[in-house]
């Protein structure tokens, strides 16, 4: 009966381990009869993905089907239709599979108590992957919830890549109520057989920069065609789109390939699930939505297509690979540029050693626990005092203060200070009793339709049509999936892209509809989706900088990009792991910065924005800064490199951690960043919506509505909860401010600069990515291999 974290590696079967002590319970509880009394439900099941709660559903029919049991098993995602969601309030089953989102749907209906009034066991399946965002604060919420409703439930927590396992074990039982740790019990596996991964030696030049790795594409689609069944992960959606169509263009075998991500209709996604499940496909092109726990048994290869940004992520990717203890996963890295080659070869080399960098627990976010506030509601009446106690018992809250829950009620209540005069923010408000009630029914309808902390940007439906009309005359076929509104504004009629693994034409915008026939241009547009991109790991950036100042571990690296090292070292010098490279060069009219910390994308933006206030106010005229998971390069009209040898610019004072202070706050306060964190916040929060009854707000109107109120915010409230929950998530999230700081106390005192006459070859490729944004498709490798060229030689003058 003890609570339980189950760590094992892929395909050691602990999903099914996990639901054994559920399946014996039920295997001998005695059956509801018509006419008996309502049961709830007995064992609820947690996925971070809809694919993987039906996949595990196809898998957990089979053994109970084999002994015998009649034991009811049902999913509850956001595709499950309304009738069958209805249909299990009534009647729930006995396990439900579900997502987090479902379940904070769930809790907030007036008949949570009810429904949940027989619940034994929560089981939660790749438990690391849960716990590490807003997502996981609003489960952890829901899970205190549960046991108030049901108290002495049993929890499961199940995953195979976990760097702090106590961090997990607190996070299972949560606070005991008079705030002592708790932990649950702890079971952990060894590991099967090693997992076999190479880094594809190609035959081709390996690119300097970009992301699409086309140069691999025939080596890939060899690899695909000498096994059964192939699994193609990439990090994004865009280049999930962009592989699809390469591999299609060279498949002269007709071979079955299919595409899978979430923007996708899931019709769409379902057809190619239940094809890999009847081994119908030769390969598949994935993202996330497919890295999980998916069990399937034929898969005997993975490729990673580009780097894979986290020694953890790998692991889980390529434990899709023979999914069973005794036959090791197979798996090829495809770096798309040099510098993924190091990442490739550090990620491997994490693998080898068991490494695992999953990130640290978070502290719960205040909007978050605003929405969860909102749902409560939403469920019945609620005292603030037993409420705050309950949410402390969940581990991301336990060391929330009574001012600062008392402030969330007070938002929930009258939307604050500034905001108190207008009643669509009086949500809930205190009746005589003392308890806290929904001011409006309608406000229960407007959490249904907003609850979740997945807050993408604006999408619009992508419809077929066959007829090549206009806009508001286009008449539509078949939903294919969703794009965001920002690319579909940015084409004009006649456009085309690539979407589904089609080249579709653009003819229009109707409502929250593009209608887009099919094409056959050659060089299409690419979808973007902001927030794709996966940061680059804190320690993979470590091992990255330890193998640039290990020579002797650069012989496992391709020849050519050992060679490139080389002739960096003879022509510049490679950072220490402890150190910070700084190279300055002139070239053309303009003089050049480049800096090498590796702490990935969103941090060297960061440092970026605030090194150029730092060089303007020093008078030395920069122009601009590009930023990439490696490097970081500033140009601009004063040479940097003389300035800082006579000392009109000093390095330390450059790179100096008071820059997280006052330049940090300035620039804040001029930028659009804090506008744009805002409107996440606020639309978590419940204070602007997504969807209205009836239709679903254009990016636009949510702009519009949360601009307007930030700035209402910013001059009457400064102190508004919901500003100090959008400068917290800015700090953490976009901005890397953590990160960075590390960074800059790291190096204090270690920083090395080379003064060069030219380019380095270490520079290559960031100075590619300066202007590169101007040209696409095929045209733009040819351009970029021409450009690389020319920057080398410069580099070996």
């Amino acid at each position: 009966g003890e609570s339980m974290l189950l760590i094992a590696p892929t395909g050691a079967g602990k999903t099914l381990a996990g639901f054994l002590p559920s399946l014996t319970d039920l295997a001998t509880r005695p059956k509801r009869k018509p006419g008996e009394a309502f049961r709830g439900v007995h064992t609820l099941y947690i996925s971070p993905l809809k694919a993987l709660a039906v996949d595990i559903k196809r898998n957990l029919e089979t053994p109970v089907a084999e002994m015998g049991l009649a034991i009811s098993i049902e999913t509850r995602t956001g595709d499950t239709p309304q009738h069958k969601r209805q249909r299990q309030k009534l009647a729930p089953p006995e396990i439900l599979l579900t997502t987090p989102e479902q379940l904070a749907l769930l809790i907030a209906a007036g008949d949570a108590e009810r429904f949940f009034e027989d619940l034994e066991v929560v089981i939660f399946d790749e438990l690391h992957s849960l716990v590490t965002s807003k997502r996981g604060h609003l489960l952890a919420l829901g899970l205190a919830r549960l046991r108030k409703i049901r108290p002495g439930i049993r929890t499961i927590g199940l995953s195979a890549t976990v760097s702090d396992p106590d961090e997990l074990r607190r996070w299972l039982v949560g606070q005991g109520p008079l705030g002592e740790i708790c932990m649950s019990g702890f079971i952990t596996v060894a590991g099967g057989a090693k997992p076999e991964i190479s880094i594809l030696k190609s035959r081709e030049r390996v690119p300097w920069s970009g992301h699409s790795a086309r140069y691999a594409m025939s080596e890939v689609y060899e690899a695909i065609r000498a096994h059964r069944t192939t699994l193609l992960f990439v990090n994004t959606r865009s280049q999930a789109e962009l592989l699809f169509q390469e591999l299609w263009k060279i498949n002269d075998d007709s071979l079955p390939i299919a595409l899978h991500h979430g923007s996708l209709d899931v019709s769409q996604r379902r057809k190619v699930e239940q094809a890999m499940a009847a081994n119908s496909l030769r390969a598949v092109v994935a993202t996330s939505t497919l890295d999980l726990g998916i069990d399937w048994g034929d898969v005997d290869l993975v490729v990673h297509v580009g780097a894979p940004k986290g020694a953890s992520r790998l692991a889980q990717r390529i434990g899709r690979s023979n999914h069973r203890m005794d036959e090791p996963s197979k798996a090829i890295l495809v770096p798309a540029n040099r510098f993924e080659v190091l990442e490739c070869q550090a990620a491997l080399d994490a693998n080898y050693l068991g490494a695992q960098d999953t990130p640290p627990l978070r502290e719960g976010a205040l909007d978050v626990l605003a929405q969860h506030v909102m749902g409560i509601a939403c469920a019945g009446p609620f005292q603030a005092e037993a409420l705050h106690a309950e949410i402390t018992t969940a581990a991301p809250y336990a060391a929330l203060s009574k001012a600062d829950f008392d402030r969330i009620i007070d938002f929930v209540a009258t939307g604050g200070y500034a905001l108190r005069s207008y009643e669509q923010y009086a949500r809930i408000r205190k009746t005589a009793d003392g308890s806290w009630r929904l001011t409006h029914p309608r406000f229960a309808q407007q959490y249904r339709l907003n609850a979740g902390t997945i807050i993408e940007a604006p999408m619009l439906d992508v419809r077929l049509t066959r007829s090549r009309a206009k806009g508001a005359n286009a008449r539509g076929g078949p939903v294919l999936g969703r794009i965001e509104e920002g690319f579909l504004e940015s084409l004009v009629h006649g456009d085309t892209f690539l979407f589904a693994g089609k080249t579709l034409r653009y003819e229009g915008i109707r409502e929250n509809t593009c209608f887009a026939s099919t094409a056959n241009d050659k060089d299409p547009a690419i979808p973007y989706y902001a927030g794709g991109k996966f940061p680059l790991s804190t320690y993979l950036a470590e091992q990255v900088r330890t193998m640039l100042a290990e020579p002797e571990r650069w012989n496992s690296l391709p020849a050519q990009v050992g060679e490139w090292l080389a002739i960096q070292k003879a022509k510049s010098i490679l950072p220490r792991h402890d150190e910070l490279l700084i190279e300055t060069f002139p070239r053309g009219e303009r003089y050049y910065m480049v800096a090498y910390p590796f702490e990935g994308r969103l941090a060297h933006q960061t440092l970026g924005m605030l090194l150029t206030k730092r060089l303007e106010r020093a008078k030395a005229r920069p122009l601009g800064f590009v930023a990439t998971d490696y490097a970081l390069a500033v140009w601009g009209l004063m040479d940097f490199g003389r300035m800082f040898s006579r000392n009109e610019l000093r390095l330390s004072a450059l790179f100096d951690e008071d820059m997280l202070g006052d330049d940090l706050e300035a620039w804040l306060d001029e930028s659009f960043l804090l506008k744009r964190t805002f409107r996440y916040c606020a639309t978590i929060a419940g204070l602007i919506e997504k969807r209205h009854p009836g239709k679903e707000k254009s990016g636009r109107q949510m702009t519009v509505s949360s601009d307007l109120i930030y700035d209402v915010l910013r001059s009457h409230d400064p102190g508004h909860i919901l500003l100090e929950a959008t400068r917290a998530d800015a700090a953490q999230g976009l901005l890397d401010v953590h990160r960075l700081g590390d960074m800059l106390s790291r190096i204090k005192g270690r920083i090395v600069h080379k003064g060069l006459d030219q380019i380095s070859p270490l520079a290559v490729p960031i100075m590619l990515e300066i202007g590169k944004e101007s040209v696409a498709g095929d045209a733009q490798e040819a351009l970029l291999a021409e450009a690389a060229d020319e920057l080398l030689k410069e580099s070996m003058l």
